[in-house]
């Protein structure tokens, strides 16, 4: 095995870990959300174990060098960290608990189609055709995902915040394509979970939640586990090392492989959700998946193919390397720059 065909292999190996690890969090949190925990709750005990891993990590890689230059880019890390982290998980979680885990993730996951419309309808950006077709395609599914022919007979509250999960996680492409090749991927992971566990604070009022719950056994799939050791769960591998492995992964791989293996992500949660909640979805939400999926990938396919779709949305300022993508992707660094990889990115 050559150079190149290994570097490959360990890059589809560590996207495929980061994808389950990502889709792990949806259903263990749902658990802890079951044994009585509030939504926000759970997502802000993630958060706030991630981000007191994450926090040092910028210093501990990379040293002062992290930080310099960050001043700039404060607003739109504040803007990250509210919308593409705080935002999204929490409305992710909201869903997940009323929804079934594959159909709250599989909302989630249209947020690449909300990112075209936004770039065609407000910043009036040329979209490639291929794109378009991607988002008509989505579409059809996300139909045969909430089985719209019932009248939307799921959980109104649990659509809403599926779609606030999407809407989050299109921002959270958008700002982090934004901030590619200017600011270290690393400390743009880090600054976002500090920004989610403060603003999250207020909301999930962590001194009103029920500790009880820590040292309790949760039922998960047949068997039990003290509800500690799901939080170190979804805040230590659903965050912290899904994201390290991701970043990881995506820098061994072309931007075309990377997005595919991102969808993998719901794929692994629906079947983690059947496996440990016993959540089954109908034969048309299952084929509707499906749809959504390739809608979804073949739109975010068109963005890597056709840069000019984002390119036309970013600041006329800035820097030539930023535009081009030169630069570390993060992590151990080399390859191509983050420009081709951020629409790839897991959240």
């Amino acid at each position: 095995m050559d150079g190149a065909t290994r570097t490959r292999a360990q890059g589809l190996a560590l996207a495929l870990l980061s994808s389950v690890c990502f889709g792990a969090s949806g259903p263990f949190g749902k658990a802890l959300i079951e044994a009585g925990l509030g939504p926000l709750q759970a997502v802000w005990l993630r958060i706030a174990v991630a981000a007191l891993v994450l926090a040092p990590l910028p210093f501990v890689l990379r040293g002062r060098a992290a930080v310099r230059g960050l001043r700039p880019h404060l607003p739109a890390l504040a803007l990250y960290g509210l919308t593409g982290v705080a935002g999204c998980q929490a409305f992710y979680f909201v869903a997940a608990s009323r929804l079934p885990v594959g159909v709250a993730i599989l909302l989630e996951f249209s947020g690449p189609v909300i990112v075209l419309a936004w770039l065609r309808l407000v910043r009036r950006a040329p979209v490639h055709r291929t794109a378009a077709a991607g988002v008509a395609i989505a579409m059809a599914g996300l139909a045969l995902v909430v089985q719209v022919w019932t009248g939307l007979s799921l959980d109104p509250v649990g659509l809403a915040a599926g779609l606030g999960a999407a809407a989050c996680q299109a921002s959270y492409f958008l700002i982090v394509d934004r901030l590619a090749g200017q600011v270290d991927p690393v400390a743009i992971a880090s600054a976002g979970s500090v920004v989610a566990a403060v603003a999250l604070t207020a909301l999930a009022a962590p001194w009103t939640l029920p500790w009880q719950v820590l040292p309790a056994e949760v039922p998960v799939g047949g068997h039990a586990a003290p509800g500690w050791v799901l939080v170190a769960v979804i805040g230590l591998v659903s965050t912290v090392l899904a994201y390290l492995t991701g970043v990881a992964g995506l820098q061994r791989l072309s931007a075309q492989v990377g997005g595919a293996i991102c969808y993998t992500e719901a794929v692994a949660a629906a079947l983690i959700a059947w496996a440990a909640l016993g959540e089954r979805l109908t034969a048309a939400q299952l084929t509707g998946g499906v749809i959504v999926l390739a809608g979804a990938y073949i739109a975010q396919r068109a963005t890597v193919a056709h840069p000019e779709v984002l390119h036309a949305a970013a600041p006329a300022d800035r820097p030539p390397d930023a535009a081009q993508g030169n630069g570390s992707g993060g992590g151990t660094g080399g390859g191509t720059g983050p420009r081709h990889r951020t629409a790839a990115l897991p959240r």
